[in-house]
């Protein structure tokens, strides 16, 4: 029976490569597969899925406009499709994150989404929070920060390797680094107005002397 897939991670993980092993299987197995990626990620080329390991493949670039239920039923009248992969699924807004369901539920195509949870402030992303809501199957590729703790936040650095804490939640070319939420600094990250209070900090402070 086919299921709404959503495999989540922290930058770097290893995402796209997950995704392009799975095509690789279903392909070695003759059966034809979707492949898509936002066409605002274009560091690779428009319409490419490409591994930080050197994998890659063409896939369809979609806008925030984009049909999938529509699309995808066109096609599969054509050929059969085994598979839908989707890459930066983040990216997907929320009445396309809708279509994938339809595509599932109404098609019975399989729909594997890989893409990050939250952006550089923590918030999470529009398609990210539906796929948590909606997905049949949820499913983190796990990564480790620099402290040898679990990463699962995203830092954005500027040119210079330094934290950038303002901006907008897509800007495609920044380098990000993998980091726990204790490195990530989530009480600044996120502008929560929030001060704890001082005796509490005065106890920690305390406690680790």
């Amino acid at each position: 029976m086919a299921k709404l897939y959503f495999y989540y991670s922290a930058m770097n993980a290893g995402k796209s490569a997950t995704l392009l092993q799975s095509n690789h299987n279903y392909r070695s197995n003759g059966m034809h597969t979707a492949l898509f990626t936002p066409r605002l990620d274009d560091r690779y080329g428009e319409g490419q899925i490409t591994s930080r390991i050197g994998l890659q493949a063409s896939a369809l670039a979609f806008e925030s406009d984009f049909d999938f239920f529509e699309h995808l039923g066109q096609a599969h009248a054509e050929q059969s499709i085994a598979c839908v992969l989707i890459d930066e699924s983040q990216f997907l807004t929320r009445i396309q994150v809708l279509q994938l369901t339809m595509v599932v539920d109404q098609l019975g195509i399989p729909v594997l989404c890989y893409g990050l949870r939250t952006d550089f402030r923590g918030e999470p992303f529009e398609g990210s929070q539906y796929l948590l809501a909606w997905a049949d199957i949820i499913s983190e590729i796990k990564t480790i920060c620099y402290s040898g703790r679990k990463a699962i936040m995203n830092a954005r650095l500027d040119g210079n390797g330094k934290r950038v804490w303002d901006g907008s939640q897509v800007e495609i070319g920044h380098n990000y680094v993998s980091v726990s939420r204790r490195e990530f600094n989530l009480l600044r990250a996120s502008g929560i107005d929030y001060s704890p209070p001082v005796r509490t900090l005065e106890r920690l402070q305390r406690n680790k002397s």
